[in-house]
């Protein structure tokens, strides 16, 4: 037979209380503990106590503790308040109604009563501790036999029964409070309702069991909710208390793990809430709109004002509140508030309505349900009605209770939502006993000595390892903390379309969330959930800019330019080939362009081009064809020759420009760019030095200077071309020909303008270089026209080729500033082309009109001209030339004089 240590001493007992108290917890409710501890094992003081007037005793072989909430919490000086029906007159019958069923069955418990000791703990854990003493009373020994009253009588002190296990409380502060005496007592305790995630703590709470599953499950379903809804920031609200603040810390510290979730606001309602505070805290909300969606872990009063400050500040519809199992299902909360509380979604331990609760509750009456002090003043507040008292007066306007009244027949009942956990406590207490009986009375029906009294440590055990299938059909068991498994039905308050408003079930949690989301309706029958978030999704193409701090929110920048998002947080810049796509999400090939022959750039110098060449044909036909004749011998038939090729090739390079660059074409291009100029230009200047150089001679002597005969003329123009020829050979070594794609040329701001162009691998530079030469062989030829200006124009082509040099720099002074002008233009490369062949062109053309149009109309339309003149001797010639001149400078003089004589002739 186990042995059971004797009751310690009072002295001995409260030394103990209070050393291990103080070293275990140093909780601010410790002190009110002891000073309760201390007020009832005063023997004086407890003489005196009332027998519990404020409890119901059910006698039996086993007695069980029980915690209720039969009333409110009562004003400031007040202990208690209004009944309440559902949360303290259902739970405390679904206690009563359990303890019926476990004694008329046969197999659980058989041959042993199981009793009952149920208290009011008026919704406050000071009131709750106070009462909850009233179970230790049998653990203490009290001698008393040397111990006087203050009026010299020795105390009378009833032998209170042996409380075994509580089942309670339902708030969570309370049963922290109740929970720290109870296993000083080691008194096993189980909550049908309590679900703050501190009472997991098995050092602190190791007596302390639950039917219904911690604030911790709760906060992950409520986590897993909002992140299903979407949601990234939201608001926290509670209660000031236990079960308020560790549920909001719980869902703080949760969705901080599990990352993605922000809080804007985690504000508290204080216990006593001064007027004006709901307002304030509603206001406060408002200061960050963004976060609509609001977590509430709050009792239902402040439920309730909390939606009616909503309501008050214009503010209906705006707030989507989340709440906990504080609200779950319940209809009290939201009264006269429901279109604030539309679309609300709130979460309940799964629980199922008990069908024989409901047969046994609704046949209760005044006469067959006098256990239950409190029925008759809950017949009075559900029937709204009065009870005749002996002495008490009714108030005529109240109506008088006549006991016949049935309830749902004469007033509305619908089943507490904490019912089944009541039922399921009740039953694992039973359960652990039985299977203690078990295992220490084997064969033994009723009680026997090794359960008197039942050791509380022990029934502990038992009562974790109990698994059976509770009230509704699912298992009921208990963690190494005590702690139920976590299974939660999801509701939302829906008002439209709906045939009736209510909770309407859209969801379950076991572990994980299954949520339908298409059965969630918001206000005005809305099927779009609306949006809690600090800052809305980036459009494609711009990133997030994270506010410091707050890693829900961000700033949304564009990748502008030529940048595209490369992730969430970055832009980066396309290679130098792509551009960004219309949405910046990634990079494109840049198109690529060439002038093309339909191009308005390229029409114009296509036109000019076949005109010259078309002219230059026609001429060398002619002087081919009159190839004898005098004019086209007097105009030097060989650098004629030359000269009309080059200006043929000339106006052949306009094609070589505007055809697709290939290899060959850029050859083309390297070569006969500058060729066609130098090679007129070349032919130009041979003829103008030649001129310059017999008239130059002729001052000094009638001899002839050297190299004027065709042979050495051409001989000079082919030398003054290969300069350019070898040139271009030598670019060809240095620098093969080939075509590049300039992405840099056409690379406005606005990527969509952008373009690639295919071109030839010529800068501006070496395209330059390339006609250098033949702008110093026309500059060079220019400086001989005016030295030979001159020449008698009857004489000689010195003043034709004059004009025609003077009017091809115009030009190409007109070219440099056009050409140079546009570097930074989108239209660069068409503008400098069209600028460069028609340049060209021009000047071609003003060399072909100024030197072969006129002999050519006079070779066509005045044959008769084209006749061979007296010749004379280069003598006579140089002195005609040199008397013209004489003649010129002395007219000029005598202008300049003032006077005008007139010499004799003394070159006849």
């Amino acid at each position: 037979m186990t042995s059971h240590p004797p009751p310690l001493s009072l002295d001995h007992q409260f030394r103990m209380i209070w050393t291990f108290g103080w070293s275990s917890c140093h909780s601010a409710t410790w002190p009110h503990i002891l000073w309760m501890l201390w007020v009832w094992l005063n023997p004086c003081i407890f003489a005196h106590q009332h027998s519990h007037p404020h409890s119901i005793k059910i006698s039996g072989d086993i007695t069980l503790g029980g915690l209720f909430p039969v009333h409110a919490r009562g004003p400031a000086g007040v202990a208690c308040g209004e009944i309440k029906k559902e949360k303290g007159i259902h739970r405390l019958e679904a206690m009563l109604y359990a303890l019926d069923q476990i004694n008329s069955d046969p197999e659980l418990l058989p041959n042993i009563t199981l009793g009952a000791r149920i208290l009011d703990t008026c919704s406050r854990d000071t009131y709750a501790l106070e009462q909850s003493l009233t179970f230790v009373q049998a653990l203490i020994q009290k001698d008393t036999s040397d111990i006087r009253c203050s009026n010299g009588e020795q105390p009378i002190i009833r032998k209170p029964e042996r409380v075994v296990g509580v089942i309670g409380a339902s708030g969570s502060s309370v049963s922290i409070m109740v929970a720290n005496v109870l296993r000083l007592f080691e008194i096993p305790q189980i909550s049908y309702a309590s679900t703050a995630p501190e009472l997991s703590d098995n050092n602190r709470y190791d007596f302390f069991s639950r039917v219904v599953p911690p604030d911790s499950y709760q906060a992950q379903a409520m986590v897993d909710i909002v992140k299903a809804m979407g949601w990234n920031y939201v608001s926290t609200l509670a209660s000031e208390g236990n079960y308020g603040e560790s549920g909001v810390d719980a869902f703080v510290q949760i969705s901080r793990e599990a990352g993605g979730l922000c809080i804007a606001q985690s504000l508290k309602i204080p216990r006593e809430p001064k007027p004006g505070e709901f307002d304030k805290i509603i206001k406060r909300l408002m200061e960050t709109p963004n976060a609509r969606g609001v977590i509430i872990f709050a009792h239902e009063d402040d439920i309730k004002q909390v939606l009616e400050a909503a309501r008050i500040s214009n503010l209906t519809g705006h707030f989507k509140f989340v709440g906990s199992d504080s609200w779950g299902a319940k209809s009290s909360p939201i009264l006269d508030q429901e279109d604030v509380a539309e679309g609300a979604v709130t979460i309940l331990p799964k629980r199922a309505s008990i069908e024989g609760f409901d047969q046994y509750f609704t046949t209760r009456s005044l006469e067959n349900n006098r256990r239950n002090i409190w029925f008759a003043e809950f017949w009075e507040d559900d029937f709204r009605c009065k009870l005749t008292r002996p002495g008490i007066k009714i108030d005529p306007e109240k109506k008088k209770c006549t006991g016949e009244e049935r309830i749902i027949r004469d007033s509305y009942y619908e089943q507490e939502g904490k019912v089944q956990f009541v039922i399921d406590a009740v039953y694992a207490m039973a359960h652990a006993l039985h299977n203690m009986h078990q295992d220490l009375c084997p064969g033994i029906t009723g009680m026997c000595e090794k359960m008197d009294p039942v050791e509380g440590r022990l029934l502990l055990n038992y009562i974790r390892s109990v698994n059976f299938n509770g009230s509704a059909g699912t298992a009921v068991l208990f963690n190494e903390n005590g702690d139920a498994p976590g299974r939660y039905d999801i509701f939302q308050y829906q008002m439209t379309n709906t045939t009736s408003p209510g909770y309407r079930v859209i969801g379950q949690w076991t572990n994980n969330l299954r949520l339908n989301v298409e059965e969630m309706q918001w206000t005005g029958g809305s099927r779009v959930i609306p949006d809690s978030v600090c800052s809305f999704p980036c459009h494609s193409g711009e990133r997030k800019k994270m506010v410091k701090g707050v890693p829900c929110c961000w700033h949304c920048e564009l990748c502008d330019g030529y940048q595209f998002q490369a992730d969430e947080f970055n832009c980066e810049m396309c290679p130098f080939n792509m551009r960004p796509t219309p949405n910046r999400t990634a990079c494109r090939p840049t198109p690529i362009i060439k002038l093309e022959w339909h191009s308005p750039w390229a029409i114009i110098p296509l036109f000019l081009a076949i005109l010259g060449i078309l002219a230059t044909l026609s001429i060398i036909i002619t002087f081919i064809r009159f190839n004898d004749t005098p004019i086209v011998r007097a105009a030097g038939r060989e650098l004629s020759y030359v000269l009309l090729t080059g200006i043929f090739l000339i106006y052949l390079i306009t094609f070589l420009m505007i055809a697709e660059p290939g290899t060959v074409v850029c050859a083309f291009r390297r070569m006969l760019l500058g060729l066609g100029m130098s090679i007129t230009y070349s032919a130009m200047l041979t003829k103008t030095n030649r001129i310059y150089r017999i008239f130059e001679q002729g001052k000094k002597s009638v001899t002839p200077p050297k190299f004027i005969s065709p042979t050495s003329q051409l001989a000079i123009t082919f030398v003054l071309i290969s300069v350019q020829v070898v040139g271009v050979f030598v670019w060809f070594g240095v620098m093969p020909p080939h075509t590049i794609v300039d992405y840099e040329e056409l690379r406005p701001p606005n990527p969509d303008l952008a373009r690639g162009i295919l071109k030839c691998d010529m800068s501006d530079l070496s395209l330059i270089c390339c006609l250098s030469y033949s702008i110093l062989l026309m500059v060079t030829c220019t400086v001989y026209a005016v030295k030979s200006r001159g020449v008698p124009e009857t004489f000689n082509e010195a003043k034709p080729i004059g004009f025609t040099m003077y009017t091809t720099c115009i030009v190409w002074l007109a070219f440099v500033p056009i050409f140079f002008g546009t570097a930074q233009s989108t239209e660069k490369m068409f503008i400098q082309t069209t600028t460069l062949t028609v340049s060209m062109s021009l000047s071609a053309s003003v060399s072909l009109g100024m030197l072969y149009i006129p002999k050519v109309y006079v070779i066509i339309f005045h044959p008769e001209q084209n006749v061979q003149k007296r010749k004379r001797s280069f003598k006579a010639a140089v002195q005609a030339a040199t008397m013209s001149t004489r003649l010129s400078q002395k007219s000029i003089n005598e202008k300049q004089n003032g006077e005008t004589k007139i010499e004799p002739d003394r070159t006849q």
